[in-house]
């Protein structure tokens, strides 16, 4: 007896008639558009997705190293796929943390105007609008000096020597402070009075012509001396976190292969090392939402609970490696004391600096 074929419409194979699903796609054989069908993949998904995440989770917080294990043994579809649950997790934790960046920028805010306010250099409604004033008045008191140098016997040269003594006295008479290398009572004197900005940052000590990066330090620098701009920049530090994440993870592999030479491809490491930061974000990522919305954990218990993520980092590589535990002591150390010593410092360095230019 033959058996009617019809086709797929999504990948346009063949297959017998009766299917409920394309034995070559999966997808539905029954298209007919319905809110059921519409919503079907996304619910399925979502719901896989629900459960091999609980599924993953207690192994991960409380099996070190045994998911990145049972991954490269092959079980990969019963638990959630390393670089998804660390997607996933960082997307909570730097979600949590929002919180206190937003108040962090508020009081980087804050800090900056009453430093602004507070420093006589940038006292601008009285130090800078009183040079103003002297240099009106200086300029009054040499009116009738030239209208009468020929009275009085005085030549071109004389009359410059006496403005310009007086000019210097009313300096001296004030007080003056120079700071980030730059006339700060002259640059405060223009913003007062309005000038174009192109002035004021060549006042401060911008080439005549700048390349991008100068052109973006100067201006975040007159930002700050204005009293707004440091908030911007802790804003900006925040934001550079979790596109540094995706190169301090390769390099904390990179680190491992280092050390486990022996022990497999980079790949290999790099799974480890999704598992592990995996378990560092939730583990900060309920210490911060405790903190933030529940009860306010002293500060030794926080400490104590940072700290004993490094015993779960070297029984995780005893567990995923398989060498005794005195040689991976001596590595976990080694391997920490690099990254926490040289590589995040590195980072956060030019994560500073990329959100003073940005």
């Amino acid at each position: 007896m033959r058996t009617e074929k019809i086709n797929c419409k999504n990948c346009d194979q063949l297959f017998e008639m009766g299917f409920q699903f394309c034995p070559h796609c999966g997808q539905k054989t029954n298209d007919d558009l319905t809110i059921g069908v519409l919503f079907y993949n996304t619910i399925s998904n979502y719901f896989s997705f629900d459960a091999r995440f609980f599924k993953s989770f207690l192994p991960l917080m409380f099996k070190p190293g045994y998911l990145a294990k049972k991954f490269l043994e092959g079980k990969r579809l019963l638990y959630l796929h390393p670089a998804q649950m660390y997607l996933f997790i960082s997307v909570i934790f730097f979600f949590i943390i929002s919180f206190s960046t937003r108040e962090l920028v508020t009081k980087a805010n804050e800090i900056n105007e009453k430093v602004v306010a507070s420093n006589p250099a940038t006292k601008v409604e009285n130090d800078s609008v009183k040079n103003v004033l002297d240099s009106i008045a200086i300029s009054k008191a040499m009116v009738p000096l030239e209208a009468n140098k020929a009275l009085l016997g005085l030549k071109d040269e004389d009359l410059k020597l006496t403005d310009s003594i007086l000019k210097q006295g009313a300096k001296k008479s004030n007080s003056k402070n120079i700071t980030w290398d730059f006339d700060k009572e002259k640059v405060d004197s223009l913003i007062v009075a309005g000038a174009d900005k192109e002035i004021v940052l060549k006042a401060m000590g911008m080439s005549d012509d700048p390349g991008y990066f100068e052109r973006r330090i100067f201006e975040n620098l007159l930002k700050i001396t204005k009293g707004r701009g440091a908030g911007g920049i802790v804003q900006a530090f925040f934001d550079s976190i979790p596109i540094s994440m995706f190169f301090l993870l390769p390099l904390f592999a990179f680190i491992l292969k280092i050390f486990y030479f022996n022990k497999g491809r980079y790949s290999h490491h790099l799974v480890f090392s999704f598992y592990f930061f995996s378990f560092l974000f939730t583990v900060f990522s309920i210490l911060f939402g405790v903190n933030r919305f529940i009860y306010d954990i002293p500060n030794w218990i926080d400490w104590l609970i940072a700290i004993s993520t490094y015993f779960y980092f070297l029984i995780s590589l005893i567990k995923f490696y398989g060498q005794n535990w005195f040689l991976s002591w001596i590595k976990s150390g080694i391997i920490t004391f690099t990254f926490l010593m040289f590589i995040v410092p590195m980072s956060f360095s030019v994560l500073v600096l990329l959100a003073f230019i940005f």
